[in-house]
């Protein structure tokens, strides 16, 4: 069974832009038209890999599943792919509180500096808490700061068995450029990790920061299209240490309200231009991916 479900994910992986952009059209054209969309906008899941403001209303509980899928070095052969599944709950007012758990598969074959291997495992844990400071319809623009904390036994990079810990700090803003028909997003990001690897016993700490910007518009009542693109500098250190390299991602998303209580958003990027720390190069494939996939669907109950 297991050897069936890495065969049927390793083969989804394969898949690039163009199968990404017909699944978009699908999904948009047998959309069922009769959904109906609330006044402005919800943000708390149309985008891809930002976040929005919103963060739901008190006493509401969602169940969502993430896949994310990242390919391409600057040599060889690297898939890997996350599928993680939670549940999201508002307990108060403008607190959402999310856990989850992730299993991880990687396929990498002739990567410099990576071991090849060939895995499906359990990968860790993690836990989301976003506290929304500013709400739209009281203030010029909405604004939620976010910490999603992880656990993780499986390097989500290389696939290395350790431990991992990490925290991603977020900082959210979004603004209707133009009510119910077009909103702006920005994220500040900071993610500070921590890891010690089994085998070698080496302990790694490192540290990104990044600015993300995405726009969406409305083309049905239930039906959103837009871009994301985000920049990121990683370094060694948790504070920021010495530079390791830079990368700019650039990729379509599409939201889709399936029904009342489904959704369902897709992104593709691209790292459009990158250079690692010492090096002339147009692209950072040492750090970075060069594309990133996600797919989400969630679920009210």
């Amino acid at each position: 069974m297991a050897d069936a479900l890495e065969a049927v994910v390793v083969f989804c992986m394969r898949l690039g832009a163009s199968t990404f952009r017909t699944a978009v059209a699908c999904i948009v054209a047998f959309a069922p038209a009769a959904v109906s969309a609330e006044e402005g906008f919800d943000t708390e899941h149309i985008f891809g890999f930002m976040i929005g403001s919103d963060v739901g209303n008190q006493g509401e509980r969602e169940f969502q599943t993430q896949t994310t899928g990242r390919f391409g070095k600057g040599a060889g052969t690297y898939r890997a792919l996350e599928h993680e599944v939670e549940l999201e709950i508002v307990p108060l007012p403008n607190f959402r509180v999310e856990v989850g758990g992730t299993v991880a598969l990687h396929d990498i074959t002739g990567v410099p500096d990576i071991d090849d291997r060939r895995q499906f495992n359990f990968q860790g844990l993690s836990l989301d808490l976003r506290y929304r400071l500013l709400g739209r319809e009281h203030a010029p623009f909405g604004m939620t700061i976010a910490a999603e904390t992880h656990g993780d036994r499986i390097d989500e990079f290389s696939g290395a068995k350790g431990r991992m810990y990490g925290t991603n700090f977020t900082l959210a803003f979004d603004r209707e450029l133009i009510p119910n028909f077009v909103i702006g997003a920005l994220n500040l990001i900071y993610q500070p990790e921590w890891a010690r690897f089994e085998v070698s016993g080496l302990s790694e700490r490192s540290s990104t920061i990044g600015a993300a910007f995405a726009g969406m518009v409305r083309v049905r009542p239930d039906v959103l299209l837009g871009g994301e693109l985000r920049y990121f500098r990683q370094y060694e250190g948790i504070g920021l240490g010495e530079f390791a390299g830079q990368a700019l991602f650039v990729g379509p998303t599409a939201y889709v309200q399936l029904s009342e209580q489904s959704r369902l958003t897709l992104s593709w990027s691209t790292q459009a231009w990158g250079r690692p720390a010492g090096s002339g190069a147009n692209l950072d494939l040492v750090n970075f991916e060069r594309h990133q996939a996600r797919i989400v669907f969630g679920i009210n109950f």
